[in-house]
């Protein structure tokens, strides 16, 4: 074993899980294999921010394919597999429904089983004016957010003076 492993590598056989400076790898115990850096699904969704349902539904609805699964049936998954649901999480705000995300995967990220596009450039281009748009509209809205917040902290400033005047009101 490498400095900086914990854990048994086997000769051959199943992937062996190890932990490799603090991380949790897997090795599949083959001549210079190497280490290639599997995650289950909890620590996915602390790095993505996303719940273990979404991720399970993202899987169900074949947005995303765990790389892997161990021997006892938990989902694997690598770098790719967490910069796909991070890919998957942009678009989520921006209001893409389910087959346009599977569209925008099959141009940006392309897995086996992609659905094939008739013209992916264009449709690419119609994807960026929605998402532009649809940025425009989640700007506006925060405006008035933002003013509304700005209304609230005033009357914060304003509440200890009022406050020592206000009857005391019973529920």
């Amino acid at each position: 074993m490498g400095a900086g492993f914990a854990g048994r590598i086997t000769s051959g056989g199943a992937p062996v899980r190890c932990r490799y400076r603090g991380r949790t790898v897997w090795r599949d115990g083959q001549e210079g294999s190497g280490v290639r850096e599997q995650m289950q699904i909890g620590e996915v969704a602390e790095r993505t921010g996303l719940s273990l349902r979404t991720i399970r539904y993202y899987e169900e609805v074949g947005l995303v394919v765990p790389s892997a699964r161990s021997q006892g049936g938990f989902r694997l998954y690598t770098e790719p597999d967490v910069d796909r649901l991070q890919l998957i999480k942009r678009m989520k705000p921006l209001g893409f429904q389910l087959e346009e995300m599977r569209d925008l995967l099959a141009i940006l990220d392309p897995v086996p089983g992609s659905p094939d596009l008739a013209d992916p450039a264009a449709r690419l281009a119609e994807f960026s004016r929605t998402a532009e748009q649809a940025c425009a509209d989640l700007r506006a809205k925060l405006r008035v957010a933002e003013e509304f917040a700005a209304l609230l902290r005033a009357h914060l400033d304003q509440a200890p003076a009022r406050r020592s005047s206000a009857p005391v009101r019973s529920r």
